[in-house]
Formats: C-alpha cells, structure tokens, sequence
C-alpha cells in the first residue's frame, strides 16, 4: 500500500474494472421511495427497538461484485474499508435520502463509515457490543438524533457473523445515564440474520456487536456501513458531508485515512497502514 499507488484512480479502475470512479449518472437515479405507512411503522420500530429491518431493496448497483471487489481487496492485503473509493459504495446510502429525511428531518452524513469482510478461515469477528453513542443521541421523544445504517453486499447469518441487537424494549438501561452497564438477559438478544439488498438502521444509543464467524460458513461475511445524523444538532464528528453530494476521489481517500486513524481502537493496523492513513488525511 504505497502512497503512489493508493492515489492513482486508474490503478483502483483497473483493479474493479467493472465499477465506477466519479460516474454522475449513478448518482442520477431516483431516490427510494418511502410511502406513508411504512414511514409510521419504521418510526413506531425505531421508538420501541431502537432499529428497524426492510429487505430487498434494488439500490441500482451490483451487490455481487461489490462483496467480490472488498473480498479482492482484502486478498491484496488492503484495508477493506478503501472500497469506498468507488461510487458504488456510496450509490445506496444516496438512494435512500427519502428514508433519511423523514426519519432525521434536514441531515448530514457523518464521516464514519467502515466496510468489512469477515474471513470464517480466520475465525473474523465484527466489532465487539457496544453503543454508537449514548442515552444522549436520542430525541425526548425517542427518535434518533443519528442513525447508522448497515447493508450487507452478501449473506449474513449467524455462521458468518451476522448483527446481533438488545432491542431498547428489552434493555433495562437503554436511554439512561446508565446505558454504560450490560444488565439485559441473554434472551432478549436478537440475531438479524440479512440478505444482500437488506438495510439495517439503528440509533446511536442502542446495543449491538457483529458475531464471530464459523469455519463451518459458505462464505465471508461483507456489509458496509455510514452514520448519519440531525442537522440541528451539533456535530458529532467532522466535517459534515453534504447530503446527495458526489465526493471527488481525492476527498474520499482522505475520509479514508479518517476511518483508519480513528478506528485503530478497533484494530491492529501495522505501523505502515497507519502512516499511510496519516499522509492521506495530511
């Protein structure tokens, strides 16, 4: 992972040839529609469970070869998360600019986002239980004040380290002080077991953790993810990003850069991996 090499969108084209670097068409397509029953029902989900499941969606862009391309990556010894260099895995999130605008009012996206491929071979797991944020990334009215939402680009099931969730309604702690503290009881944990074209959304206060794969799994588990939050509300983390915006490349892999030094708390990246990241944010 030379310098050299990261910053040439030729040699990420030639490496994918059948996705995309800075196609505007992709990002023409019309916006997912939210019709008025299902936006109540998600609200009524959200305010209970703290996260809600839609499946099948059609984002207009090839699931397969995007969990092919991050498995490819992931083979040339790369961070899986520099898939984002491609307009693909960012196509989604706009297609779903409705869902967010009715769930957040004006919003933002975060610049948190990560891409993963959990290799059984390895005995991958996702990150360990945890919440986004706190009791205080809710609403008085239960409603987020951010979101994250995480697609799966192939199969996730409990061989392959599919979500795991403690629903809010079942989580004594949830939107308090106290929501530092395990106290639910095993039971309440929720599998949520996903097919490509599904999308999870959850709040930032609620707990959750990805399982540890199975040597017994047909295939890695790859999903990406991006947090988004209220516009009237301080942010979170910056800079904001602009919703239904095409992110020119050079700016994309300094965001890039971004999620590796600030997610080193989840990894072990060697000492090469996190100077690159630091010469990509500069």
């Amino acid at each position: 992972m030379k310098l050299a090499d990261v910053t040439d969108r030729d040699a990420w084209r030639a490496f994918a040839p059948s996705l995309h670097i800075g196609n505007e068409k992709l990002f023409a397509q019309t916006a997912l529609p939210l019709g008025d029953n299902l936006r109540e029902d998600i609200r009524a989900q959200l305010r209970h469970d703290g996260y809600f499941q839609e499946h099948g969606l059609d984002y207009g862009v090839d699931l397969a070869a995007m969990a092919n391309t991050v498995r490819a990556i992931s083979r040339a010894g790369i961070v899986p998360v520099f898939a984002y260099v491609f307009d693909e895995f960012w196509v989604p999130f706009h297609r779903l600019h409705g869902w967010y605008e009715a769930l957040l009012g004006t919003y933002a996206l975060m610049p948190d986002f990560w891409v993963w491929n959990l290799e059984p071979s390895r005995g991958d797991a996702g990150w360990l239980p945890h919440r986004d944020k706190n009791y205080q990334a809710l609403l008085p009215d239960g409603m987020p004040k951010a979101l994250t939402t995480w697609i799966p680009l192939s199969k996730a099931e409990p061989l392959n380290g599919c979500m795991y969730i403690v629903p809010a309604s079942q989580d004594p702690v949830y939107g308090t002080a106290r929501d530092v503290e395990f106290k639910f009881q095993f039971p309440a944990i929720r599998a949520l077991p996903a097919d490509p074209g599904d999308v999870l959304m959850w709040n930032q206060s609620v707990l959750h953790w990805g399982g540890r794969t199975s040597p017994r799994a047909k295939e890695s588990r790859v999903s990406m993810a991006f947090e988004f939050q209220r516009g009237d509300v301080a942010p979170y983390n910056q800079p904001l990003l602009k919703p239904q915006t095409l992110i020119p490349f050079e700016a994309r892999l300094k965001l890039i850069g971004m999620q590796i030094l600030q997610y080193r708390h989840m990894y072990r990246f060697d000492s090469a991996t996190e100077e690159l990241a630091q010469k990509l944010v500069g």
